[in-house]
């Protein structure tokens, strides 16, 4: 019998394994969490009052919690586009893909780990106005498809690039 670390190889983790949150079939209601740290650093380190996916973290505005990791939240949207859409966010304020590699990259994992069960979906994520950011803190969506769900992707190339 093998015991210690070699009892998992070729076992796949679950969440619990990974010290995650596991997702259940229903979500957690909408209710202000206390105070968590975000990736990297103290609960005001780079929040900003104004941003609204930072208050949500602060635990001083309410959020539909999907599930929850030391360096992420995945959120239900005010206004879901697909039946099970997610937005999944970091605990630290940045703004965009582009500001810190490390803190998107890890938010990418916790999308894409979103994504596991979901089988078709997208991730997606927006960097400035001209590219649909609307909340400029870093979030990715990930959007569950299914044939004929009626969501149209603007991703028509432009006339010069056909």
């Amino acid at each position: 019998m093998i015991s210690g670390p070699e009892s998992n190889r070729g076992r796949a983790e679950g969440p619990e394994e990974r010290g995650e949150t596991p997702v259940s079939p229903e979500p957690a209601p909408a209710a202000p969490r206390g105070p968590r740290p975000p990736f990297g650093g103290s609960p005001s380190e780079g929040a900003q009052e104004d941003c609204p996916f930072c208050r949500i973290v602060a635990g001083a505005a309410p959020a539909q919690v999907l599930r929850e990791w030391p360096d992420a939240l995945a959120i239900v949207p005010r206004h879901p586009v697909t039946p099970g859409h997610a937005l999944v966010i970091p605990r630290t304020h940045v703004a965009d893909v582009a500001v810190d590699p490390a803190v998107s990259a890890s938010t990418m994992r916790r999308a894409a780990e979103m994504a596991f069960n979901l089988g078709e979906c997208n991730i997606i994520t927006s960097r400035g106005e001209s590219a649909t950011q609307s909340v400029f803190h870093l979030h990715m969506h990930v959007l569950p498809r299914r044939p004929e769900d009626g969501l149209a992707l603007p991703w028509t190339p432009a006339p010069r690039y056909r």
